[in-house]
């Protein structure tokens, strides 16, 4: 008997995922967004609740900006999104689907009763997807 395909966010999310916080320099973002070869991440404070995203869009502008005049890159602080689109664990992988077919993001923080608790990307939904397609 193959296994179940996944049906909620919880299923899917990468639960040790890439964070940093307002006091991160823009460019250590840079830095690991290359080497987790994500698109974007949330910001957290100190107890890891959800205050914000910066995007590799965001940032690359700075970066480029601070290379030719040799300045420091800002903190995070200062270029995060602070209204950020979030979702449950429990959330159905059909309904978040639904939603990404829209402009939205290319990575959702998964967030439970504030605090972050991982991370569900595109790739992530997409493969859950074609799982359930074939089971």
């Amino acid at each position: 008997m193959p296994n179940k395909a996944p049906t909620i966010v919880r299923e899917i999310m990468s639960r040790d995922c890439y964070r940093v916080t307002g006091q991160t320099s823009v460019a250590t973002l840079a830095e690991g967004l290359a080497l987790h070869r994500l698109p974007g991440v949330p910001v957290v404070d100190e107890r890891d609740h959800l205050i914000g995203f910066i995007s590799e869009q965001d940032v690359m502008g700075k970066v480029l900006e601070s290379s030719y005049l040799g300045d420091e890159p800002p903190l995070v602080r200062e270029m995060m999104r602070n209204e950020v689109l979030s979702v449950s664990p429990t959330k159905s992988i059909t309904d978040l689907a639904q939603e990404m077919l829209g402009a939205k993001p290319k990575v959702y923080p998964v967030v439970e009763q504030g605090r972050l608790v991982g991370i569900v990307t595109r790739r992530d939904v997409l493969s859950a997807l074609i799982r359930m397609r074939h089971s």
